[in-house]
């Protein structure tokens, strides 16, 4: 098991402030990680992210929305979907009502990648974890919000 101590070789003045260190590390770790498995699939954490806003949409949302479901929310969103567009795994399209309202969908091509990042997606980033003590991770992350 880790212990951020060791892992940086450094003392903390309480433990609060290790408290949220660690989360700041283990954050990054975590990104670390995600970066790694989805290289192979030529998108980014980000990316996969509006993929599944769109999947689980169930139709065409606007960019907006989807900036406002993103877990996180990163101010390039748009180049992300200009990405996203240039893969063919989303089409822009259109507001009939308001031409400065474009609306996003997901592809079939989105759809399959989604498929095939799923077949491998583990969650085993938190194996180490009882479900009851991934409850309680996830209170005390919400009680510092």
């Amino acid at each position: 098991m880790g212990d951020i101590s060791k892992d940086i070789n450094s003392t903390f003045p309480n433990q609060k402030v290790k408290a949220l260190l660690n989360i700041i590390y283990t954050a990054n770790w975590i990104n670390s990680q995600q970066n790694d498995f989805f290289k192979p699939f030529g998108i980014s954490p980000q990316q996969f992210n509006i993929l599944r806003i769109l999947r689980g949409a169930g139709k065409p949302i606007n960019v907006q929305t989807i900036k406002e479901r993103m877990v996180e929310r990163a101010p390039n969103a748009t180049r992300l979907m200009d990405k996203l567009c240039a893969k063919r795994l989303i089409n822009r399209l259109p507001c009939p009502g308001d031409r400065r309202v474009v609306h996003i969908e997901i592809t079939k091509s989105g759809l399959k990648l989604l498929e095939d990042i799923s077949k491998d997606f583990k969650e085993d980033l938190l194996e180490n974890l009882t479900k009851e003590e991934a409850q309680q991770l996830s209170d005390l992350l919400d009680k510092i919000r």
